[in-house]
C-alpha cells in the first residue's frame, strides 16, 4: 500500500512554481531586518562610530573659534555672520554627518567581500533595492544619530547660535548630503577589494571635497579660479543649503543646490543599483 499522499494534497501544498518568486511585492520583513542589523552593528561600536566623530567635530569648532584666535566676522551674501555661527553648520553637516555616512555604508559590503560573508547580503530573499535601501538607510541613521549629538552640543556652547531658521531646508539638504555620501560609500565598498582602497577614497576624494567646500570660509573671498572649483564640488551645495537652515543667508542659490543633490543622488542611486544587480565584483 502506497504511503504517498494523493496528487491533490501535492499540489495544494505547492505555493509557487519553481524559478517563480513568492514575495512579488516589497519585503519588508527582510528589508527591516537587514536595516536592523545594519544599525545594530554600529551601535554595538557606539564609541567610536557615535561619540568618536561627534568629538571631533566638536574639537573643530574649538580650534577654528578658539586655539586659532579666528573670530572676525564673515561676510556672506552681502551680510556679516558671527565666524563661529558661520562654521557650526557646515561642521555638523560635513563632518558628523556626512563622514559617518560614507563610513558607515563603504564598511559593510567591503567587509563582507574581505571576511568571506558577502553571500550574507546576496542569498537573502532581498531584491536589489530592497539591499540598497537597507545599507544606505543604516547610513543615513548614524548620520542622523551624530548629527543631533552635534548639534545639541554646539547649542550648550558658550557663543554658538544654531537655533533653526528654515527647518525644511535643514532636513531637506542634511538628508540629501547623507544619503549623497552613504551611496558613495556603497559605491566604493562595491569597488574595494580592501581597506586600504577606501581609506584611499577617504583621503584623496571625500577629505579633500570636504575641506575645500566653504565649511571654513565664504567662497566670495575666493579667486574666480578657485570659486568656480567650489562651485562644481557637490559638497558646497549641501553646506551652503544647510548653513541656510540656520542663517537664513547662503552662498549660492538654494533651490539650485537642492535640485543639484537631488539629481546627484538620483545618478549615484542607479549607479549602484546597476552594480548591485549585475554583481560587479561581488559574485565574480
Amino acid at each position: 500500500m502506497s504511503s504517498q499522499p494523493p496528487i491533490g494534497e501535492i499540489h495544494s501544498a505547492v505555493h509557487s512554481a519553481p524559478g517563480v518568486p513568492v514575495i512579488k511585492s516589497v519585503n519588508w520583513e527582510g528589508l527591516r531586518t537587514l536595516y536592523i542589523k545594519e544599525v545594530r552593528r554600529f551601535f554595538k561600536v557606539q564609541l567610536q562610530t557615535v561619540w568618536a566623530p561627534a568629538i571631533t567635530t566638536l574639537l573643530f569648532l574649538i580650534v577654528f573659534t578658539i586655539a586659532t584666535g579666528a573670530k572676525s566676522p564673515v561676510p556672506v551674501d552681502g551680510q556679516i555672520v558671527a565666524f563661529a555661527d558661520f562654521i557650526a553648520p557646515g561642521l555638523i553637516i560635513a563632518q558628523g554627518m556626512m563622514g559617518p555616512a560614507f563610513a558607515n555604508a563603504s564598511f559593510s559590503l567591503l567587509a563582507g567581500k574581505m571576511q568571506g560573508t558577502i553571500v550574507d547580503y546576496l542569498q537573502p530573499p532581498l531584491s536589489t533595492g530592497e539591499l540598497l535601501a537597507a545599507l544606505v538607510g543604516g547610513a543615513v541613521t548614524r548620520a542622523i544619530i551624530v548629527g543631533i549629538v552635534v548639534w545639541a552640543a554646539m547649542a550648550l556652547y558658550p557663543g554658538v547660535h544654531v537655533t533653526p531658521h528654515a527647518p525644511l531646508a535643514i532636513v531637506w539638504f542634511g538628508l540629501l548630503g547623507a544619503v549623497f555620501l552613504a551611496l558613495l560609500g556603497v559605491l566604493t565598498s562595491i569597488w574595494a577589494d580592501k581597506f586600504d582602497h577606501a581609506a584611499a577614497v577617504t583621503n584623496f576624494v571625500i577629505a579633500p571635497l570636504s575641506l575645500l567646500s566653504g565649511t571654513f570660509y565664504s567662497v566670495d573671498k575666493l579667486a574666480p579660479a578657485f570659486r568656480a572649483f567650489s562651485h562644481a564640488n557637490p559638497f558646497f551645495y549641501v553646506i551652503s543649503g544647510f548653513r541656510y537652515g540656520f542663517l537664513g543667508i547662503a552662498d549660492s542659490p538654494v533651490m539650485i543646490g537642492g535640485i543639484v543633490i537631488l539629481m546627484i543622488d538620483l545618478a549615484l542611486a542607479v549607479l549602484c543599483y546597476r552594480l548591485l544587480k549585475t554583481g560587479w565584483k561581488l559574485k565574480n
